[in-house]
């Protein structure tokens, strides 16, 4: 009996040990704890990292972009490529289009971005760039939305100059009499802007204000031909306006800037020599609101 005995009890001593080596070997291959978290604050860094840059890459891609050349312009493998794409796709911030498989931008992107760049945002950004454009041209600035058929001014600021307008923001003005205006209208789809004129009664606010329908079509035209509209005593015959569009991430006009003043100090002449700082302060805001400077100065 003892001799059948003495076998049991040291398999039952053996399994405690080869249990202690098993646990010794595994502290042995696990890594220290901070290392650990070390190690997976990098890799989410780097998955966060990779994902926004074929966020990025997509977006500049307006017709969509191929699995291959998407990788490739990432600098990725096609397959983590493929498997960080899948799942913005799943969470729908870039979709793949059905026939050519391309990757697009998705809308809750889009949604997400406007939800930011609502009025008091606008006001926000908008602000510092009109003081300098006010320091920079000697006049008022203002900045202003479309509000149905008219237009709204919801950020100015006054120039230097010893002589300035005091109208406040929030004022509404006509669209098809203000350059601030005709910047919104002739960023409108010809349609729209036929609708605009069959619903629109053209009032005479100044004896040069626009109210021939055919020649305010040849306004607008001019206007998005040259990117710029001037309101020369239309609306005021005591003051002189220009206005360049503002876009935003998507390359909409949102907006437009503009500087005023008095007829007597600011000459046609003088508008159009301040053209190009206007358009400066319009590419900076445009820039705010998310488009790229290099889509601005192509339109």
């Amino acid at each position: 009996m003892t001799t059948r005995a003495a076998p049991k009890r040291a398999r039952t001593l053996e399994r405690p040990a080869r249990e202690l080596a098993k646990v010794a070997r595994t502290e042995e291959r696990a890594p220290d704890i901070d290392e650990d978290v070390s190690d997976r604050q990098r890799g989410g860094v780097q998955s966060l990292g990779r994902a926004f840059a074929i966020l990025e890459e997509v977006a500049r891609n307006r017709d969509g972009i191929s699995l291959a050349e998407l990788s490739k312009r990432v600098g990725l493998h096609t397959s983590t490529t493929f498997h960080l794409a899948k799942t913005m796709v799943s969470l729908g911030y870039i979709r793949q289009t059905k026939d050519t498989r391309r990757y697009r931008i998705g809308r809750p992107l889009f949604a997400l971005a406007a939800s930011c760049l609502d009025e008091i945002e606008m006001v926000s950004l908008a602000t510092p760039v009109l003081e300098d454009l006010s320091r920079e041209t000697g006049e008022s600035s203002h900045f202003a939305v479309r509000l149905g058929d008219a237009v709204v001014v919801i950020a100015r600021t006054t120039g230097p100059g010893a002589f300035q307008f005091t109208d406040r923001a929030g004022v509404v003005r006509p669209a098809y009499c203000t350059a601030l205006g005709k910047t919104i209208l002739a960023a409108l789809r010809p349609d729209q802007f036929e609708r605009f004129l069959a619903r629109t009664e053209l009032k005479a606010m100044t004896p040069k204000t626009i109210t021939d329908p055919q020649l305010l079509r040849r306004e607008i035209d001019e206007v998005r031909a040259s990117g710029i509209a001037y309101d020369d005593g239309e609306f005021d015959q005591e003051v002189r306006c220009c206005s360049v569009p503002v876009r935003d991430f998507t390359g909409a006009v949102v907006g437009a800037v503009g500087i005023s003043g008095p007829v007597w100090r600011l000459s046609i002449q003088g508008l159009q020599s301040r053209a190009r700082i206007v358009q400066a302060a319009a590419n900076r805001l445009s820039a705010e609101f998310g488009a790229k400077l290099d889509a601005v100065a192509a339109r």
